[in-house]
């Protein structure tokens, strides 16, 4: 791959330099000068850009103070988008345009080049002088090829050091003579050592990713990545990009990022933000389903979590709700002024009938019911010779005595009361679990002491799922735009209903791993949960090569595979990292030696860049503190930002889902195994485990290794 070289002994096909260059006739003899002469005046235009927005004076667009603070906020929000990164590239690539004869995708005039970088920035007169990688004349960056060169002459990535552009690798996609050869700064920035948040992956987005992020929004997405793929990054991505495309749309209906835990969203969160997306927010199915007043205090036994996730819950909450309906055996005495007018019972009956076969919300009904009921009153109204207007109907609708019959044959129903009915009853749960669920698993459901009322319930977190599809049965849950759901394969079918609740008129991306589902209920195929959620439609995509974990790590954690996840296809690395994968027992079978081998292991580790990862078998985090603190060796919880001088992280495995380190010393493999509650899943939460590692893995041992593994 021919590219530009000043220092005549460089070995790699990529131009170095040390100082920024000026602008001048240096500049133009020298390629890299004259690109770090572009840079600066990008970040110049990116800075006047800002200055122009932060010098708008409020009042002299509008004195309505409601409209001063939404312009206000807009204003602040259009800020932050424009900030400059010190550290983050402001471009890090170039495009030539070829501009041959009967090119579609060609914009512009011949020889016409753009620089593609995060945001969009333009000088002065408006003309840009950086394209947003979003934006169509940006995609041939990653998708042309020798093969199909997309009207490409020239696609030039740059290397950065922090913020300052120290070198540039070219690839001629119009040249039939140049060999294609593997990027040489695309590898290294995959592989640059990380320290803090989760980074976007904007320079190194592959075409099989790119089709993915630049799909419609009308359509959904699930998307099956094994280790290192890039899944999270694709469908944080796929949000910007659809922000690009869609954004008056998205504005209006709102974006939502769904992750498994508190530690992972805290790990992505700077993800959207570096790209300009500031109004994306994030949660976890367990804050989307919270309500105030009821706080999970409780845990349930694996057996009855899967009974309360199982999609026949659905039907059995149905029946509950709609069991408060009673038909009308009286017939109804309306009084106004001096006249009466009488509904008769088969009449109402009727009504509430009707209502009861529509497939509307139990609350929606209940309020249509009062209306029903007055509408017949003004029918003999009008007979009588009467011509009442709509008025008349309101006040009738309001009746005292329509009140009470709507009260008593249409009752409100309150979510949570009717889930502590469920669980506390048992002739009222095998009224309406009949033909649903046998009665083992109504024994599992039951309280063995029943709560006296809502507040003194001990909640379990899925108790709250079940009580938000009791809420959704009462009145419609508000849908977004679009919702990305990642590490999806841990949720059961009443938590994806809870999901799919949420975008009904919207789209969503669906991420995750078959092979690292680590709860009992995980999902066992991507077609019925997609179905729980409500997309059956959705186009499965599977991504299967891994650009994170080096090949000898997950080779080696593939041999799980056969055992958790059979017929899954193995992640195929594209990077070979000799010397990536030590496994060692300890110098002595037990757990003293173990550790003091822990602690060596993440001493040596620490010498290299990057961030650490400790993982362990949650029961061996307590002595692996005390051990790491008695060594003198400071630590991080998950969640909390690594920085230069504290880069060690102490992992519990049930968090260790969708982290990821540079290196990582694993304790203990068969302890990991041995705390879920059964094999397969310990061995799909060591598959975890083993592939959070982007350079290197230390797996230490006392106890012999899973036969899985060996």
């Amino acid at each position: 791959m021919p590219a530009y070289a000043p220092d005549p002994d460089t070995a790699t096909a990529t131009a170095t330099a040390t100082a920024p260059t000026a602008p001048t006739a240096q500049a133009a003899a020298d390629p890299l000068a004259r690109e770090r002469s572009h840079l600066t005046a990008s970040r110049a235009a990116l800075r006047a850009m800002r200055e122009d927005v932060e010098a708008l004076d409020i009042r002299d667009v509008t004195a309505n103070w409601v409209n001063a603070i939404v312009l206000q906020a807009q204003i602040d929000d259009r800020i932050k988008a424009l900030a400059d990164l010190a550290h983050t590239p402001l471009f890090f690539g170039r495009l030539n345009y070829l501009h041959a004869p009967g090119a579609e995708l060609a914009e512009g005039a011949e020889g016409e080049q753009f620089y593609i970088g995060r945001r969009h920035v333009h000088d002065a007169g408006g003309d840009p002088m950086v394209i947003d990688w979003r934006a169509p004349v940006s995609q041939p960056f990653y998708r042309a090829s020798k093969t199909d060169p997309q009207d490409i002459a020239l696609r030039r990535r740059f290397g950065y050091t922090g913020g300052e552009l120290t070198a540039y690798e070219d690839e001629h996609l119009s040249d039939p003579a140049e060999a294609a050869a593997v990027s040489k700064l695309l590898q290294q920035e995959i592989e640059r050592p990380r320290v803090g948040p989760m980074r976007d992956i904007v320079a190194t987005i592959q075409p099989e990713q790119d089709e993915i992020v630049r799909s419609g929004l009308s359509g959904s997405v699930c998307v099956q990545g094994g280790p290192g793929t890039g899944k999270t990054a694709v469908g944080l991505h796929r949000v910007a990009y659809l922000l690009y495309a869609h954004r008056d749309r998205l504005a209006r209906t709102g974006t939502l990022v769904i992750g498994p835990n508190r530690s992972f969203l805290h790990y992505i969160e700077q993800v959207l933000p570096a790209l300009g997306e500031l109004e994306v927010k994030q949660a976890t199915v367990d804050d989307l389903v919270a309500r105030d007043g009821l706080e999970v205090r409780g845990t349930d036994p694996a057996a009855t979590a899967v009974v309360k996730g199982d999609a026949r819950m659905a039907e059995v909450l149905r029946r509950a709700v709609r069991s408060h309906v009673t038909a009308p055996t009286e017939p109804l005495m309306v009084v106004r002024g001096s006249r009466r007018w009488r509904v008769p019972a088969y009449e109402l009956a009727e009504i509430v009938e009707e209502l009861q076969n529509r497939d509307i919300r139990y609350g929606a009904a209940r309020d249509a019911l009062p209306q029903r009921i007055a509408h017949a009153v003004l029918v003999r109204m009008e007979q009588a010779g009467e011509a009442p207007d709509d008025r008349v109907q309101d006040a009738v609708a309001r009746n005292a005595a329509v009140k009470a019959a709507v009260k008593a044959v249409w009752p409100l129903v309150e979510p949570a009361k009717l889930l502590l009915r469920l669980l506390s009853d048992p002739e009222f749960l095998a009224l309406h679990a009949q033909g649903l669920l046998s009665d083992e698993e109504q024994r599992l459901l039951l309280w063995p002491k029943p709560f006296r009322s809502v507040k003194s319930a001990k909640w379990s977190a899925a108790d709250l799922v079940l009580i938000d599809e009791a809420a959704d049965l009462v009145e419609r849950t508000h849908s977004l735009g679009h919702v990305v759901l990642d590490e999806a394969q841990d949720l059961s079918p009443m938590q994806y209903r809870a999901v799919g609740r949420r975008c009904t008129t919207g789209s969503a991306t669906v991420l995750g791993d078959l092979a690292q589902g680590t709860t009992p209920w995980a999902t066992r195929s991507w077609d019925e949960a997609l179905t729980h959620l409500g997309k059956p439609e959705a186009v499965l995509e599977e991504l299967t090569a891994g650009f994170r974990v080096p090949r000898e790590v997950i080779a080696y954690a593939s041999r799980l595979l056969p055992s958790i996840s059979p017929g899954l296809a193995p992640v195929s690395s594209v990077r070979e990292t000799p010397g990536s994968l030590t496994i060692s027992p300890a110098p002595a079978a037990d757990l003293g030696a173990l550790t003091t081998a822990v602690i060596e292991a993440c001493r040596a580790s620490l010498t290299h860049e990057g961030s650490i990862g400790l993982i362990a078998a949650d029961a061996r985090i307590p002595e692996l503190a005390d051990a790491l603190l008695a060594a003198d060796l400071p630590y991080l919880s998950p969640g909390e930002e690594t920085t230069a001088q504290a880069r060690l992280t102490l992992v519990p495995a049930s968090l260790a889902k969708g982290l990821e380190y540079d290196y990582v010393v694993l304790d203990e493999p068969a302890a990991i195994v041995a705390g879920e509650p059964d094999e397969r899943t310990g061995l799909r939460r060591l598959y975890v485990c083993l592939t959070r590692a982007v350079s290197g893995l230390t797996a230490l041992h006392a106890a012999p290794l899973p036969t899985a593994l060996t």
